[in-house]
C-alpha cells in the first residue's frame, strides 16, 4: 500500500546529493510550478566528495528540496563510489519507484566523466524496468508493493554534451534553481564557507564552473527562443502523441 503523500508526477534522481539541482533544478522548479507533486531519490550521501561532510550533505540536501518546493526527498544510501547495477542495488531502487509511483523519471546523464553518473543511469533505467514484474516481491511500511512501471524516461545533461530531445524553459525560475543549487554551501563557490573551511578547491567548487553552468543554459535557451534552457534526452523509442499542433504550439525563435 503506498500513502497519497508519497505519489508525484516526476521522481528526479541524482547519484548524489546536488546532482539534480545542478543539472535539472530549473526543470523541478517549473514542474512544481505548474501543479506538478515532484520527489527526489540521491542514491548515495556523497560520503567521497572532497568537501564537506556527510552530515553537512544532509542539511544542504534538506535546505535546498525546500527552495525547489518538491514534495518529497529519499536517499538510498547506495556506497558513494561503488554505484553497481545489480539486483541486490536495484531492490532498494524498486522500492522507491513503487513508493512514489511517478509517470516521468529524470535520470542522470548516460554519458559524464564521473563513473558514478553512468552507473547511475543505467541502474535508473534497469530498475524503473523490473520495477513493473509482479514476481519481483518488495515491502514498504510492512505492506506488500504492487508492480509500477514508469512511462517515460529522461535524462538530465551533465558535464559531457548530448543532442538533446528537449529544451526545457526555465528563464522564470533560474534565480530559484541557482538558489536551490547554492544551498549546497561545501560543494560549490560560497566564499563565506571558502574562507572558513580551509579546504581544496575543486570541478566544481571554482567560481569559473558557475559562470559556465550559466553560460550552458544561456545557450540551450537561446535555441528555443529562452533566456535560460535544460536540456534532456529522451529514451524509449518515438513518443506517441494525439494534438500535433498543441504539442508543436511553441513558435520556433528563428525562421
Amino acid at each position: 500500500m503506498t500513502a497519497s503523500s508519497d505519489l508525484v508526477d516526476v521522481l528526479a534522481v541524482g547519484a548524489h546529493p546536488d546532482d539534480v539541482e545542478l543539472c535539472a533544478g530549473g526543470t523541478v522548479c517549473r514542474l512544481v510550478a505548474d501543479g506538478y507533486r515532484v520527489g527526489i531519490l540521491d542514491l548515495t550521501r556523497g560520503e567521497l566528495g572532497t568537501r564537506g561532510t556527510v552530515q553537512d550533505r544532509d542539511v544542504e540536501a534538506a535546505a535546498a528540496a525546500e527552495i525547489l518546493g518538491v514534495s518529497v526527498r529519499q536517499n538510498l544510501g547506495l556506497p558513494d563510489g561503488g554505484i553497481i547495477n545489480t539486483a541486490e542495488s536495484r531492490l532498494p531502487y524498486i522500492r522507491a519507484i513503487r513508493r512514489f509511483r511517478p509517470r516521468i523519471v529524470l535520470l542522470n546523464s548516460p554519458v559524464c566523466r564521473h563513473p558514478d553518473h553512468c552507473a547511475a543511469a543505467a541502474l535508473g533505467r534497469d530498475a524503473s524496468f523490473y520495477s513493473g514484474l509482479r514476481k519481483i516481491q518488495t515491502f514498504w511500511g510492512g505492506d506488500e508493493q504492487e508492480p509500477f512501471r514508469p512511462q517515460h524516461i529522461l535524462h538530465y545533461m551533465q558535464a559531457v554534451p548530448f543532442e538533446p530531445t528537449f529544451v526545457v524553459d526555465v528563464s522564470s525560475v533560474w534565480e530559484q534553481r541557482m538558489k536551490a543549487l547554492l544551498a549546497y554551501r561545501s560543494q560549490f563557490h560560497v566564499p563565506e564557507y571558502k574562507e572558513h573551511s580551509g579546504e581544496p578547491e575543486t570541478y566544481v567548487s571554482n567560481p569559473a564552473f558557475l559562470e559556465w553552468v550559466s553560460a550552458r543554459a544561456r545557450a540551450y535557451g537561446y535555441q528555443v527562443g529562452a533566456e535560460f534552457g535544460e536540456p534532456l534526452l529522451y529514451v524509449g523509442g518515438p513518443v506517441g502523441i494525439s494534438d500535433l499542433a498543441g504539442t508543436l504550439s511553441r513558435d520556433q525563435p528563428f525562421r
